[in-house]
């Protein structure tokens, strides 16, 4: 357990060299001479003393033969780091595949800090952390938060000058938590800028960084070919278009506007107000009204033409409805009603499972890649991608939304081909939802409540070269009051029943204020929950908490608090890392409005025989399954993800009063914010 234990100091720190002391217990590397980067060679027996006298614990480095790493270190230590790059992509592949063939814990350490002074430091961090996420003897190694290490992908720069004088200054037990205030990177004269709340929310973004950790697209095949991979692909953006288009009705705003024409100037700015600590100079700010050029970045290996996602976009069209993909070999793939999203997912995104990247391209890697470089398209200014060119910043820029309701829109289309869901399979016959409340504690029956609530973070482990102890920043963020799903069922039929509880809620009116036509609404539809029920005969009352999401993660998972409610481990401890993945359970309910927005609470109950799945879950983490699955398991629902809203209504159904059947019941819900801030407790 040491060995594993040793693994996570490679984390702290990142910039600094891997035989200066890590961790709270001032541990050091002993590195073997021929590990230490060129430029400490010269100096080895040196620096191992001087850096090595107040260490409490020495930890031995063994001698291993080291894989030879060749283009993996051709991106520069001091570069910045996107999965979308094709080349970035495929050496982060390479060096997961490195660290999952040493043969021990042992060997990975060796490897580890072999690499360590070497390569890129979020390329390390990145393929070292899915290689413990996927490797059997590491899963109980407990991953720190990205945000730990690498606090620059999501703090005001301006924090970071605070927080090295405070760290110099003030001792540790003395030290205030530096506040970063809720509106910093534009102001209310930018219209878009009344949804930064949702888009640089630090939980949001470690979401979407953590999704991508656990589902990566170049790797060794048994890494990336996870079961539903491609459909959880489609199904996890399209909620995050669902709920960011539901916040904008919130903030009296249109749906995003899908970016379909690549010719079209992208009439948003966006100025991230970031710094890149690793690469030494500031994220690259998009002014308003640029257009997409063709790349030619001969130091990112890339060259490429606009028109090319034009082409591929029109191939996977074509894909679509001929009802089926053509292969590498020329052979034809079924897009199937049941795994054809599974197939398309991964062509579009695209993963290396893809039927036929040479035919049908990179489009939503590319797409990334082209909005991030608008601003230097062939690097004649040196500059690196924007915030659209990384996982744990793409969501802070508004055109991420847009091109991602275009990348949905392609899912949508699919959707449209699939036959409709017919009463008998939508009805669960002799089960009635008869009532349905929410009940917030001292507070009216069915209204939600959100407000700001600030929290604060420790940055210390991404200071590099400053005092130890830590650090905190202090962020304001929505959140909302707990409450109580009450519903009834009545079971008419001849002995138990067993169902799944699914519970969605959507806006009551579009953007005009009329109500909606069903199948628009069927897609602003965002899922709650999702939850097992046993129904006796006659009447039920089902309660459910809040706090219980199969969409969400708690706050202490999100930001990887390592200190409070970790398992102490086992398997336990790998579900608590794969579980890292999860929306944040403070973005569960949407802002709502001061008036009060009308929406509708649905919740059906299918027929479990229909959706299980033939797997034991039991003691396994699967709290946030419904957006990221479960660890070495099948995705825990038979059901087509985002069921019953993911195809167009059968004939005769305009609203959605019209799609109900008697197992489903839609409830009127208000969600009222309130413009208050709930201050954290003192930290001294």
């Amino acid at each position: 357990m040491a060995s594993k234990k040793n693994i996570l100091l490679l984390f702290d720190r990142p910039r600094e060299p891997v035989f200066i002391a890590k961790g709270s217990k001032k541990a050091v590397f002993s590195v073997p001479n021929e590990y230490l980067a060129d430029k400490y060679k010269p100096l080895g027996v040196a620096l191992t003393n001087r850096f090595g006298e107040d260490a409490d614990e020495r930890i031995d480095v063994k001698k291993i033969s080291i894989p030879p790493f060749g283009e993996i270190l051709e991106l520069s230590r001091d570069e910045n780091f996107s999965l979308f790059i094709p080349k970035h992509r495929r050496i982060a592949g390479r060096l997961i595949d490195i660290f999952l063939g040493m043969r021990n814990v042992d060997d990975l350490v060796s490897v580890a800090v072999y690499a360590r002074d070497r390569v890129n430091p979020y390329l390390f961090n990145y393929a070292l952390s899915v290689a413990i996420l996927h490797r059997p003897d590491t899963q109980d190694v407990d991953l720190p938060s990205f945000i730990e290490s690498f606090p620059d992908k999501y703090v005001d720069a301006k924090v970071f000058a605070q927080a090295r004088e405070q760290a110099t200054v003030v001792p540790e037990g003395s030290r205030a938590p530096i506040e970063i205030p809720k509106d910093y990177t534009a102001s209310d004269l930018e219209e878009e800028h009344r949804l930064a709340y949702f888009r640089e929310d630090l939980g949001i973004n470690l979401h979407h960084w953590h999704w991508h950790l656990v589902y990566p697209f170049e790797a060794a095949r048994e890494v990336v070919a996870k079961n539903r991979r491609g459909e959880l692909f489609y199904y996890m953006h399209q909620q995050i278009i669902a709920r960011y288009n539901f916040e904008r009705l919130c903030n009296k705003l249109k749906r995003a506007t899908r970016f379909n024409d690549f010719k079209q100037a992208i009439q948003e700015a966006y100025f991230p107000k970031l710094d890149s600590l690793v690469a030494s100079r500031s994220w690259p700010a998009r002014v308003g009204n640029q257009r997409l050029k063709d790349l030619n970045r001969e130091v990112d290996q890339i060259k490429q033409d606009v028109d090319d996602l034009k082409r591929w976009s029109d191939r996977i069209y074509a894909a679509i409805h001929q009802g089926s993909a053509t292969d590498e070999r020329g052979r034809k793939i079924e897009l199937t009603e049941n795994e054809g999203i599974d197939i398309l997912g991964n062509m579009i995104e695209s993963s290396i499972l893809s039927p036929n990247r040479t035919f049908y391209g990179d489009m939503h890697n590319m797409g990334h890649v082209f909005i991030s470089y608008v601003h230097d398209p062939d690097h004649r200014h040196l500059e690196s991608f924007g915030v659209m060119g990384d996982s744990a910043t793409a969501m802070r820029d508004p055109i991420f939304y847009r091109w991602h309701s275009y990348i949905d829109d392609i899912f949508q289309e699919y959707k449209a081909t699939l036959p409709r869901y017919t009463e008998n399979q939508l009805n669960f016959p002799g089960v009635t939802v008869s009532k349905v409340e929410i009940q917030v504690q001292g507070g009216s029956a069915n209204t939600l409540n959100t407000f700001w609530q600030q929290s604060d973070v420790d940055m210390s482990r991404g200071m590099d070269f400053q005092p130890r102890g830590s650090v905190f920043v202090r962020f304001t963020h929505l959140q909302h009051q707990p409450f109580t799903y009450k519903i009834t069922v009545k079971n008419s039929s001849n002995g138990n029943r067993k169902g799944t509880c699914r519970i969605f809620i959507a806006p009551k009116l579009d953007e005009r204020g009329n109500p909606w036509l069903y199948r628009d609404q069927k897609n602003m539809f965002v899922e709650l929950d999702k939850f097992t029920v046993n129904l006796k005969q006659g009447q039920n009352n089902i309660t459910r908490a809040s706090s219980q999401s199969s969409v969400t993660i708690p706050f202490e998972r999100t930001f990887r608090n390592l200190d409070l409610n970790r398992p102490q481990g086992g398997e336990e401890l790998a579900q608590f890392n794969f579980c890292g993945c999860g929306w944040p359970q403070h973005m569960l309910i949407p802002k709502g409005t001061p008036e009060g927005m009308p929406c509708q609470l649905f919740v059906m109950i299918s027929n479990y025989e229909d959706d299980k799945v033939n797997q034991s879950t039991e003691g396994v983490c699967n709290d946030a399954g419904s957006y990221c699955g479960i660890k070495d398991k099948l995705y825990p629902d038979r059901r087509s993800m985002g069921y019953p809203f993911d195809r167009m209504p059968r004939n005769g159904v305009d609203t959605l009063q019209q799609f109900l059947t008697s197992n489903m019941r839609v409830q009127d819900v208000t969600i009222k914010f309130t413009n208050r801030t709930v201050r954290p407790k003192s930290r001294n």
